[in-house]
């Protein structure tokens, strides 16, 4: 009896990944072929809701269609019952980065006190916020914040990122340049920068869209200025 079980469960599930197999194979071919201006599809998965599948594109831009790529639908999912946004918890991991896996070589490192703690913060030398960010992160100390230059807010950002990268103190020049807004001296034309191109694709693969995002060492992320207290909590937490 027990053999017999076991074998219509395997029987079932077997069933279920060729029906979702099947449902993909339709959604990749039938979508480009309906809308020919749709983007190439990264990946078709099952949906939380029965009979809808997730299609992803662009990395991170998410669709909803039925197993035959009949209906599209753009938008958010809701479990209204557990009261979550499905979506953007879908994108918020997908948009996941691995501390250990930031590619450290291109950011400031920046040591205060013991330095125990870790941050990585992608910043803009234009960014508003992010002035208002770095004059709170005054009163955090015993961190190692390595910070990414991300010259995104215009043509501008990428002159002040270059002066800032090239520097020969990159932390004091930011310093300056945030705290007190004095200009680093202009940088030699042979000055290496391509740090700060790596920087910006790495952003975009990773789905950063604003400044300052932080990404604390257990690989949580914090969009926008947050205040030093909750800096401190999420410090504390991602080392427990």
């Amino acid at each position: 009896m027990k053999l017999a079980r076991n074998l219509l469960l395997a029987a079932c599930t077997l069933a279920a990944a060729a029906t979702a197999l099947a449902g993909e194979a339709e959604i990749r071919k039938n979508l480009p072929a309906r809308i020919p201006q749709f983007p190439t599809i990264d990946e078709v998965t099952k949906s939380p809701l029965p009979g809808l599948y997730e299609v992803r594109v662009n990395g991170f831009q998410i669709y909803y269609t039925d197993e035959q790529g009949n209906y599209l639908l753009q938008g958010n999912l809701i479990d209204v019952n557990a009261r979550k946004n499905l979506t953007e918890e879908r994108i918020e991991k997908l948009s996941q980065v691995s501390f250990d896996k930031l590619p450290m070589k291109d950011a400031i490192k920046i040591v205060r006190g013991t330095g125990k703690r870790k941050l990585a913060v992608f910043e803009d030398p234009n960014c508003g916020y992010c002035k208002r960010f770095e004059k709170d992160m005054k009163t955090v100390d015993n961190v190692t914040v390595y910070l990414f230059l991300y010259p995104v807010l215009g043509p501008d950002s990428a002159v002040k990122s270059r002066d800032i990268w090239c520097s020969k103190d990159k932390g004091k020049a930011w310093g300056d340049w945030m705290e007190t807004s004095v200009k680093p001296a202009t940088a030699a034309t042979s000055c290496d920068v391509t740090a700060l191109q790596r920087n910006v694709e790495f952003g975009r693969k990773y789905n950063i869209t604003g400044t300052p995002t932080l990404i604390f060492s257990d690989g949580t992320r914090a969009p926008g200025a947050i205040p030093a207290d909750q800096v401190e909590k999420q410090l504390a937490a991602s080392i427990n």
